[in-house]
Formats: structure tokens, C-alpha cells, sequence
């Protein structure tokens, strides 16, 4: 065998599985890339979200483009790192910072006011009586929002989140 049919045949062996590893290696780093800056899938869970989601068997797309805060709205769904213990929520923002937010449920005696400080937003479940959110742990940084919820996962089923219910285009005109 010359030394040039053994060049490549070597080439041709040594060849196929580095071009595996390097295209494996490539495909990791966009998928870690992908889920890490582009969107993350989340179960939905406990009952704080009734009626927007559902206790069990729904999945949540959440979008990272909004993580730390970024372009989020009043009445946006976001995931957020809960600031009491280790786990993620999703929540609805009430107030920005600069907003003035009712601290009690409304109904309640308690009628006090909070301006939500720079760096920070006010969180609410959908379902009040069964929400653990900003009335009970305070505003919540924007450095721990993780992203913004934009769609729904069911079985057989895709659905992307309604619009925002507070934006300006959504609004009936004052009389």
C-alpha cells in the first residue's frame, strides 16, 4: 500500500468520527444556546393561575427574550425565580416600577398603597384567594424574571397565550 492510499484511507477513518464529535458538539451548543436565551417549556401547576391555566397537564412556552424584566407590560404572564425559596412561578404583573399597587386584596379593609420601586414589579396570581405572590413576599425584582409565558401546551393541543388584557390596544375607549 502506498503511503498515499494510507493518507487516506486514515484520513477517510479518522476523518467520519471527528466530523460526528465536531457535529455533535455544534448541535449541543445550539440546543443549550437555544434553551437557555431562546424559549424553555414549563409544567403548570398548583391552582394560584385558575381559570388562565390549568392544574395539571398543561405545559407552559416561556420566552427568555423578556428574562431580567426586558419589554414586559402590565398584565403580562411571566416565570420568575420565587424570592423565598428555590422554585419558579408564573405570575401576572400588575405594577412596574413607578405604579402605584393596592398592598391587600381588594374588598379588604386594608385600602394602603405601595409605589413599586425602580428595579422591580408587583406580581399577582389570577386566583387571589390561592395566590402566594407579591401581597405575601413583597415586589419582586426584575432581575428574577425568567421570561415571558407566550403560548400553552396540551395534549393534542397548541395555544398561544391571549393578548395582554391591560394593553393599550386592548382597552375600551373611556366615555
Amino acid at each position: 500500500m502506498s503511503g498515499r492510499q494510507f493518507g487516506g484511507l486514515l484520513g477517510d477513518l479518522l476523518g467520519h468520527p471527528f466530523r460526528t464529535v465536531i457535529f455533535a458538539g455544534k448541535f449541543l451548543a445550539f440546543t443549550h444556546l437555544f434553551f437557555e436565551y431562546g424559549i424553555q417549556t414549563a409544567p403548570a401547576q398548583g391552582p394560584s393561575m385558575l381559570p388562565t391555566f390549568e392544574l395539571l397537564g398543561q405545559w407552559l412556552v416561556v420566552s427568555r427574550r423578556h428574562r431580567f424584566g426586558r419589554n414586559v407590560e402590565v398584565g403580562d404572564l411571566v416565570a420568575y425565580n420565587i424570592p423565598v425559596d428555590e422554585n419558579v412561578g408564573v405570575k401576572r404583573i400588575l405594577g412596574l416600577p413607578g405604579d402605584y399597587i393596592m398592598l391587600d386584596t381588594p374588598g379588604r379593609e386594608s385600602q394602603a398603597m405601595i409605589q413599586v420601586p425602580q428595579g422591580h414589579c408587583w406580581i399577582v396570581g389570577d386566583n387571589l384567594a390561592a395566590s402566594r405572590d407579591s401581597r405575601y413576599f413583597g415586589p419582586v425584582p426584575l432581575a428574577l424574571i425568567r421570561g415571558k409565558v407566550v403560548a400553552t401546551i396540551k395534549p393534542f393541543h397548541f395555544q398561544w397565550v391571549e393578548k395582554n388584557p391591560f394593553h393599550r390596544e386592548n382597552r375600551s375607549p373611556a366615555i
